[in-house]
């Protein structure tokens, strides 16, 4: 038989996951890629001015236990779980620096079989890129849509342009399969459902940084404030991923800088936050606006175009869901279309599947966002109380919100599972 082939439109760590997971199915697979190198550095759902899939690096990534186990099912979920930098609590807290609530990554293996691993997202793109072939992965390649071609017809595969080829000429490649992972602003999903609402501003934007780690001891946290929030996470190689939300219309840029910005805004507030500022390069400061869906896309695909990641169901980042549900889509569509399937109904049925968990996901994520713009005091005030007295009667508050989510698993057993014998991840060897 023939081999069936592939293109992915965006080689962020969606379209990357898809290209292996298509590749480890027997697909030939192409990624094309409209930047100069896969250098990530806007988290999911945060793509940097005009789209596309890959950003200059500089922002961390969560992964929580769903994703780990789709990514099992590529042999790489052990190599991100070693990304990972052991913290066995974290802490919600008030600017002034007091605890509302404390979580436990222990609990949180017991609730969803690992815990939460935050990577330095360049890390994870290098690791899936070279899982791929070699020359899978064009750069300088930026790719629309011409035909979406119809999967019952044999003789009309999709058709994809490419501008930006070698001789600077338009080049056109036909596929069996596209996959659309070309971001929050895709330019595939307006070609496909061009009456579809766009991603509507979410209330407010986000900074990202990654900087080296304070002299002084600290607890990973998340402090929450009037109108905004700031997150301290560790990175394995000694470094802090930090971010940052604040309710401020869309479109905003700093008079001077993005770190004089955050320190106009959250400088005073409690340790490591000045100790990381005062660390930061102001020219490594990420700042985007957050968008979130507006409405549920009419399917997951159309012809023989599958749609992916933020280039469907974009998500604000307040269950730290956007790339985990991205890589979930890239196993489970490699997974239904196998090379000797019916690729109709293997895009009927990844809608099917897809469609409904993802949206509830954006929906459960924006209601969260939503809390993080409060900024009266007497709002703050009774969603701190709120806070504390949940997390002091039910002390798995904030794991709770991801009840149904991270304990999602892949079709088919794992890689974990078949070398560890369980259908999970584990705490790391010193902590079993």
């Amino acid at each position: 038989m023939r081999q069936r082939t592939a293109i992915v439109i965006g080689g962020g760590i969606g379209g990357l996951t898809a290209a292996v997971a298509l590749d480890r199915r027997g697909w030939s697979v192409t990624v094309l890629e409209r930047a100069s190198g896969l250098e990530p550095g806007s988290a999911s759902g945060y793509p940097a001015k005009g789209g596309g899939g890959a950003q200059p690096s500089g922002a961390g990534i969560g992964l929580a236990p769903n994703a780990q186990r789709a990514l099992d099912t590529l042999d790489v979920g052990d190599a991100v779980r070693a990304m990972a930098a052991w913290q066995a609590t974290g802490e919600i807290r008030l600017p002034g620096g007091r605890r509302l609530a404390r979580t436990d990554n222990a609990a949180a293996v017991r609730r969803f079989g690992g815990p939460v691993v935050v990577a330095h997202r360049a890390e994870l793109v290098a690791l899936l890129a070279a899982r791929l072939p070699e020359g899978a992965v064009r750069t300088r390649a930026a790719a629309s849509l011409v035909d979406a071609g119809d999967p019952r017809a044999a003789g009309r595969p999709a058709r994809v342009r490419i501008e930006g080829a070698a001789d600077g000429r338009e080049e056109e490649l036909t596929a069996d399969l596209v996959v659309a992972a070309d971001g929050i602003h895709s330019a595939v999903r307006r070609t496909l459902f061009p009456g579809h609402p766009e991603p509507r501003y979410a209330g407010f934007t986000a900074w990202r940084l990654v900087v080296p780690a304070p002299a002084r001891p600290y607890v990973a946290h998340e402090t929450w404030g009037p109108g905004g929030l700031w997150g301290t996470v560790p990175l394995h190689d000694g470094r802090v991923y930090a971010y940052a939300t604040a309710a401020v219309p869309p479109g905003g840029r700093a008079a001077d800088d993005e770190r004089s910005e955050l320190l106009r805004r959250f400088g005073t507030w409690h340790h490591p936050v000045p100790a990381l500022l005062a660390a930061a390069d102001p020219a490594a400061v990420l700042r985007n606006d957050v968008h979130t869906a507006a409405a549920a896309p009419p399917a997951f695909h159309r012809g023989r175009v599958a749609l992916l990641g933020d280039a469907v169901h974009p998500m604000t980042p307040n269950l730290g869901q956007g790339g985990c549900q991205a890589v979930e889509d890239a196993v489970v569509l490699a997974d239904i279309a196998a090379p000797d399937a019916h690729l109709a109904a293997a895009l009927t049925a990844y809608t099917r599947q897809r469609l409904p968990r993802t949206m509830d996901v954006v929906r459960r994520a924006e209601r969260i966002g939503r809390l993080t713009t409060w900024r009266s005091r007497p709002a703050c005030a009774l969603r701190a109380v709120l806070m504390a007295t949940t997390a002091c009667l039910a002390p798995d508050l904030a794991l709770r919100a991801l009840d149904g989510i991270a304990d999602w698993r892949p079709p088919g057993a794992t890689y974990a599972a078949r070398a560890r014998g369980t259908g999970a991840a584990a705490l790391p060897k010193e902590h079993e």
